[in-house]
């Protein structure tokens, strides 16, 4: 029970939770989509059970991960994933919604739900793997505080990202910390660090954090300038 109440224990669940938010904001997105079709007595119904279906999946693809992550390589391959994920935070997002039909009947929404969370919990997949080392209890305990968090609290984070950017800022900047503390435990090194000082796994930490946000940054500002040049020849035209 105390190691249910250690501040290492405390940390994990926190950046489950922070993953959940920032990687699962599209989730309310396409559950309100996929349920815009039924009759108003049906989109609760539709909406919770869709919810369900999907947080199960998504439990059961996190076990397989861990299970994974224990094999040679895969965990440098994760945090390899985890980098470009993070990266990828950092860029200006494409609205992709338009292509998740809404359905006119409630097994059809629940179905469209869960498949589309499939689909897009790759990304937070790999993450919560990564930052629950193995943990599955920690898992699913920070799944389940983040499920009200991700459904009814998502519009609220997003304004909250679209108002103060440095949000998404620390948020890529917490992935390549998880990814920059997965690599040096990859199975395949354990034998050549074993007697690395114990604070190799904190400035691997520090070093994916400051490169995630360093390149995000920068492809960032270098496809602003590219994005921008249309509009201003057509208002040269004009």
């Amino acid at each position: 029970m105390e190691e249910y109440l250690s501040l290492a224990f405390l940390l994990q669940v926190l950046q489950i939770i922070a993953i959940d938010i920032l990687l699962g904001g599209d989730n309310a997105v396409v559950i309100a989509l996929a349920c815009r079709k039924l009759p108003e007595s049906q989109r609760n119904k539709g909406i919770a059970y869709g919810v369900i279906g999907a947080i199960a999946l998504r439990v059961v693809l996190i076990f397989f991960a861990l299970q994974l992550l224990a094999l040679p390589f895969l965990k440098i391959v994760g945090a390899l994933l985890l980098l470009w994920i993070g990266i990828k935070l950092l860029q200006p997002e494409d609205d992709d919604h338009d292509n998740v039909e809404g359905a006119t009947t409630l097994m059809g929404a629940i179905k469209t739900i869960v498949i589309a969370d499939a689909v897009m919990s790759l990304d937070n997949v790999i993450a919560v793997a990564g930052a629950a080392k193995g943990d599955m209890g920690l898992v699913v305990f920070g799944i389940l505080i983040s499920i009200p968090i991700i459904v009814w609290g998502s519009k609220f984070v997003l304004k909250l990202m679209d108002r103060f950017p440095v949000v998404i800022t620390l948020g890529a900047g917490l992935l390549g910390w998880i990814a920059g503390g997965m690599f040096v435990t990859d199975e395949f090194l354990k034998d050549y660090l074993q007697h690395a000082p114990s604070w190799l796994h904190y400035v691997t930490s520090v070093i994916g954090a400051v490169a995630v946000v360093l390149v995000g940054k920068a492809i960032a500002a270098r496809q602003a300038p590219a994005e921008q040049a249309p509009l201003v020849d057509l208002a040269k035209k004009d």
